[in-house]
């Protein structure tokens, strides 16, 4: 069991749907997914300004009902594993909608469409159908998940979630709880006392609720939250009943082929990071079957945008989190139970304008913070600088973004300003474009091959560099898109690298890779 796990439970016990330590995981992941479904939410209601009888009766019930579908699922799957192991100390895997994806959703793929017809059901209708095609990806790609684990270098595949925990998951909601650090601050230390020094909370309280609850205070009494947004959100509160919307996901698959190019890439992102926080739960002591567990994930993308979701779904990065704030079977199921509840009666907007979104974005932070420990701990120790080239492709990526955001915030563009401007500031675009391309899998092969050459293994090393040459060169990896000769650089690189480690293969012999349960 890892060294995550202080409170193992007790062998010989059934599971229990309930247990003492999922109170303060239900806050803990209750409060991701709200805060993700939140962000998702305001992009389409306010960025894009969509119709209200889109956003709230149809989308967001389609959110709730896919949050509902993959925690219980989940849930269900830990409840299987704790009886067929006799414990009750197995930790349902997390999940929600993915973050990278709603900002896809919305940028990438409705805004240009209603830009250009002015179609909002239309654009809807694609968004339903580009998420309806993750979900046959996922559920494809399910079938080869368990023998990917076991071919992919540990280090891969936890290096590549702390790199994704580093950048996405910590820096910008860092950024935003030191913004106002006075309040932020004050909660994320309550979550290190109760998560991490387990000290019990003042009336027993767990510590997630107690954090947001104190943020929620200090918000209102200093004036933080302001009264005004409440009370006009109080105009969407109302039972909205969750329908299958098929006329318009059909109107969307008559238009969405122009999009499947890029709803490919962006699927196996979801399969592979679900595949690395199946990995992750194993290293925490819970091993579920990769096969299962993406099919899960798979069926939630699919029955929610069946009923008008737009946002592809995926298992949470962060086992570990919650399996040492105590979450285990009940904190899952509850999540997906209480997100229903909220999105079908409205109440998403209100809690957006109650809770100061800077009392939960500390526990990102956290679990942040615990991913990034696990990638080194639970990898051989030689595999360290695998796990730390993994971290670069995401920092790559989130810069890219970063610089993209603000450009446009100036109202210019790279494209406006020119790449060669920033290179002569020391800032190379282009190379942190062509290097976060696809970050999972950049991240995933490089960690691979360094771990590989670490170990002497040159033969399958060279497998890694000669597979990361045929993705770079038809725009799996480093590219925007799919096509021949994509990443000619890149995929000529690689190509090198490959032939490096075949020629020490033949001329030195490749020594086995050690187990990645060596110390």
């Amino acid at each position: 069991m890892s060294a995550t796990t202080p409170n193992a439970g007790h062998a010989g016990n059934g599971p229990r749907l309930w247990s003492r330590g999922d109170l303060d995981g239900f806050f803990g992941l209750f409060s991701n997914s709200l805060a993700n479904t939140l962000t998702a939410v305001f992009l389409l209601s306010v960025v894009l300004a969509l119709p209200g009888d889109i956003v709230w009766q149809g989308i967001v019930p389609g959110f709730g009902v896919t949050l509902a579908f993959g925690n219980i699922f989940l849930a269900w799957q830990a409840w299987k594993l704790g009886k067929k192991e006799g414990r009750d100390s197995v930790t349902a895997l997390p999940y929600g909608l993915s973050v990278p994806h709603y900002f896809i959703v919305t940028f990438a793929i409705m805004m240009p469409i209603i830009a250009k017809t002015g179609d909002a059901k239309l654009a809807w209708g694609i968004a339903m159908a580009w998420t309806f095609v993750h979900g046959i990806v996922v559920a494809v790609g399910a079938f080869v998940g368990d023998w990917l684990r076991r071919v992919t270098p540990r280090a891969a595949m936890l290096g590549t979630l702390a790199g994704m925990a580093v950048s996405y998951i910590a820096l910008t909601p860092s950024f935003r709880v030191y913004d106002a650090a006075w309040l932020g601050l004050i909660c994320f230390g309550i979550l290190l006392f109760g998560w991490l020094a387990n000290i019990k909370m003042p009336f027993k309280l767990p510590a997630g609720l107690l954090a947001i609850f104190i943020g929620t205070i200090l918000g209102w009494v200093t004036g933080y939250m302001k009264v005004e947004p409440l009370i006009a959100a109080t105009q969407t509160v109302g039972f909205n009943m969750p329908l299958l919307h098929l006329d318009v996901l059909m109107l969307g698959f008559a238009n969405v082929g122009p999009y499947v190019v890029s709803a490919i890439p962006l699927a196996v992102y979801l399969f592979m990071e679900t595949l690395m926080n199946v990995e992750s739960a194993e290293v925490a002591g819970d091993k579920y079957s990769a096969r299962s567990i993406c099919l899960g994930a798979a069926g939630g993308t699919l029955v929610g945008a069946l009923f008008g979701s737009v946002v592809p779904t995926l298992v949470y990065i962060g086992h570990p989190g919650w399996k040492q704030a105590g979450g285990r079977i009940g904190y899952s199921w509850a999540t997906g139970v209480a997100m229903l509840l909220l999105c079908t009666f409205g109440m998403i907007n209100i809690l957006l304008n109650i809770i100061p979104i800077v009392a939960i974005l500390p526990i990102l932070m956290y679990i942040a913070m615990l991913i990034l420990s696990q990638a080194f701990r639970e990898t051989p120790k030689a595999h360290a600088p695998a796990v730390a080239i993994a971290l670069i492709p995401w920092l790559a990526d989130w810069v890219k973004v970063t610089i993209d955001n603000t450009l446009n915030a100036a109202g210019t563009s790279v494209a406006q300003l020119g790449a060669d401007k920033l290179a002569a500031s020391g800032v190379f675009y282009d190379g942190m474009a062509v290097l976060g391309a696809s970050a999972i899998l950049v991240a995933m092969m490089l960690a691979a091959i360094v771990a590989r050459v670490i170990d002497r293994n040159y033969l399958h090393a060279a497998i890694f560099g000669f597979i990361a040459a045929v993705m770079s060169f038809f725009g799996v990896i480093h590219s925007t898109g799919f096509g021949i000769g994509m990443a000619t650089g890149p995929a000529i690189g690689y190509l090198a690298i490959g032939a490096g480690c075949l020629l020490f293969h033949y001329t030195q012999g490749s020594q086995p890779s050690p187990s990645d349960d060596a110390p």
